[in-house]
């Protein structure tokens, strides 16, 4: 299975095709390379290491808040939603985040 998170750019490097992007309060270091332009501030889709489009901040605040509701619902062993293995510790920053921070 495969997943790809939004999250927020939070820094660039000289050349702009690196950075390190925020979710939830977890920082990783991506690849820019395959978007045409990136700001800080900025919400990207990544995956494995890679943000592979841009995302309007309102679809990404909705994104993240589904993924932490299904993550209190996974916690609560809420019957409806399916035990997937590894779920815990994957969604452990979803838990404490539910919208990005706007920096309008």
């Amino acid at each position: 299975m495969c997943l790809a998170l939004p999250a927020r750019v939070i820094s660039l490097d000289a050349t702009g095709l690196s950075g390190l992007v925020d979710l939830g309060g977890v920082r990783k270091a991506v690849s820019f390379a395959l978007l045409d332009e990136v700001a800080v501030g900025d919400h990207v889709i990544v995956h494995v290491g890679y943000a592979l489009s841009r995302l309007d901040p309102d679809e990404a605040a909705q994104t993240l808040t589904l993924f932490a509701d299904l993550a209190v619902h996974h916690a609560n062993n809420d019957p409806r939603v399916p035990s997937l293995p590894g779920i815990s510790s994957a969604t452990t920053a979803l838990t404490a985040h539910s919208t990005p921070e706007g920096d309008a």
